[in-house]
């Protein structure tokens, strides 16, 4: 067995692949982290400060790196979905594996390009599906693999995005329009639910999706009357409309800083002056939410069907008072649901003896006592961030990987369910054969 940390070099250095490294601070033992690809110059300063690398081990480009032959034993790459192919490709070539992270390709051709080439190269490269790896998904998925519920009948899934998630990241940011990111935002923010449906499901296949949805708020004619174009400058609502830049990002400057505030990275330790500056300028994230360039739906649902005969629906809803994911499964012994953010789930299995519950029915409660978005000791997506990246270090190595651990040909199912599910939405929702 090979003790030795394995060596990576970050490619994109944003918030998510940041997150992955830090394996690497908290457990140097499984990763090193040895250099950068990111033509942000500020960027590749922060990673070799944080990691600890020197200056010749940072690159402008995937292309630059690639040039110079494998330096490393993995990439972690964190770029944009729709550069995941100009980044990744030249980069197995020359011998990587890679830790890519979801969407892994924006579009079905893009998807079969990248697998050919992890193919011809017998490269390692796994998928950042974080949320396989919570404790309250993975939990499930032993369960249904134990057959404690036997041969599941129906999944239903369903997420709820925050209203001040929806606005930061699908109406106001990066995934807002797909013409400039090339995502949809099933694919963006969805492509975890319809993977944990499938890994679920790992025993069938879908044969047939259908879709409706669309862009239900955020357009002009809703605009309260007498709105700006600039919150902070123009709008006599700064002070009332829920979704003013005010009142989301300067009274809640912590919550979406990642994103709100990365042109501000120039300054060591930005201000709310600064913060406030940005925030009347022509900034992205000081617009009018009504008046964006916003093509993106915001509430969309999605039907499968499958080889076995079962059925499984997932229902995005953006805007909702808080973030929630849940789940219920039903089987032919039992079934199982639950609340992703409160970490808990209910097992029912049937029993129609005396003994059993007044429903006829043995319940078993589970609270694994991990809130949904925590940060610390089982890091950050429900516990799945840091149990990711050192199930790759696992995976990099030729050990046995977890239940959860997705390679690229594991998730060629879910990504194209994603683009048929978009496909049919698109088509009025004509169902769609796998």
């Amino acid at each position: 067995m090979n003790n030795k940390p394995v060596t990576a070099i970050i490619v994109g250095a944003g918030h998510r692949a940041m997150i992955y490294s830090e394996l690497a601070k908290t457990n140097p033992e499984l990763l090193k982290i040895v250099g950068v690809a990111d033509p942000n110059p500020i960027k590749r300063q922060k990673a070799m400060e944080h990691f600890g690398f020197s200056e010749d081990m940072c690159f402008e480009s995937a292309q630059e790196l690639a040039k110079k032959g494998r330096l490393a034993d993995a990439i972690i790459n964190g770029t944009m979905d729709n550069q995941h192919i100009e980044t990744a490709i030249p980069l197995l070539d020359v011998g990587y594996d890679m830790l890519l992270e979801k969407p892994f390709a924006v579009n079905e051709e893009e998807a079969l390009k990248l697998k050919a080439c992890a193919e011809k190269n017998n490269s390692k490269v796994m998928i950042c599906h974080v949320l396989r790896y919570t404790p309250f998904y993975y939990s499930i998925k032993e369960r249904i693999k134990n057959g404690e519920i036997g041969d599941i009948i129906n999944i239903q899934t369903t997420e709820n995005v925050s209203y001040h998630h929806l606005s930061t990241s699908y109406v106001r940011g990066k995934w807002a329009n797909s013409e400039k990111c090339h995502t949809s935002m099933l694919l963006a923010k969805c492509c975890h639910d319809i993977d944990l449906m499938m890994w679920l499901m790992s025993e069938t296949k879908p044969t047939q999706i259908a879709s409706f949805g669309g862009k239900y708020q955020f357009k002009p004619e809703n605009a309260p009357e007498g709105a700006g174009n600039i919150c902070m400058v123009d709008c006599p609502l700064v002070d009332t409309c829920v979704y003013s830049t005010k009142r989301l990002y300067i009274d809640h400057p912590d919550r979406w800083a990642f994103y709100v505030w990365d042109s501000l990275e120039h300054i060591k330790n930005p201000t709310i002056e600064d913060k406030i500056a940005l925030m009347k300028s022509d900034s992205p994230y000081a617009r009018c939410i009504y008046k964006c360039d916003n093509n993106v739906v915001d509430h969309q649902s999605v039907l499968v069907n499958f080889e076995s005969g079962a059925t499984g629906t997932h229902n995005l809803v953006g805007g909702s008072s808080q973030s929630m994911r849940k789940i219920h499964i039903v089987g032919t012994k039992g079934e199982i649901f639950g609340n992703f953010e409160e970490s808990k789930y209910t097992v029912l299995k049937i029993n129609p003896s005396p003994d059993a519950h007044n429903e006829e029915c043995d319940v078993e409660e589970i609270d694994l006592n991990i809130k949904g978005d925590m940060v610390g000791a089982y890091g950050g997506h429900g516990g799945g961030d840091e149990r990711l990246a050192a199930d790759f270090v696992k995976f990099i190595r030729g050990e046995t990987p977890s239940l959860a651990c997705t390679s690229i040909f594991d998730s060629m199912t879910g990504h194209l369910s994603v683009y048929k599910a978009d496909q049919s939405r698109e088509n009025g929702g004509i169902p769609v054969k796998f």
